[in-house]
């Protein structure tokens, strides 16, 4: 497993964008996918997105598609997450997280291991 490091969260208006990054330091990089999490105040964690390592596809959660993209530079073991047309809902604190066994499923949090400290996000006027 692989320490995390997210950045780029902040505070945006409605409709605004944010980019956000992780990091995944050291040189042990096979997980099988990498993804994007959120958990507001008193709600569970939710899946956002996902990379898929073994063929290079990605998932998003329908309350983000079409607004949130999912991107990583292997070359600097970094994964992205643009969010644009930020809604109020989408507040949250999010996180970014590997897979490290072969079944998990992108919209299952539980099947995700190693986790990141996570950034905040807050869409208000």
């Amino acid at each position: 497993q692989v320490p995390l490091v997210e950045s780029g969260g902040g505070l945006v208006p409605p409709g605004g964008s944010l980019r956000l990054s992780c990091a995944a330091s050291g040189s042990k990089q096979d997980f099988f996918a990498i993804g994007w999490f959120r958990q507001a105040p008193e709600k569970e964690r939710e899946a956002v997105a996902c990379f898929r390592r073994s063929d290079y596809t990605t998932w998003s959660a329908d309350s983000v598609k079409g607004r949130f993209t999912i991107s990583r530079d292997s070359a600097k073991n970094t994964v992205y997450l643009q969010m644009d047309n930020l809604k109020p809902e989408d507040t949250a604190q999010y996180y970014c997280a590997t897979a490290w066994r072969s079944n998990y499923e992108c919209s299952g949090p539980t099947d995700f291991d190693s986790w990141g400290h996570g950034v905040q996000v807050i869409v208000s006027p």
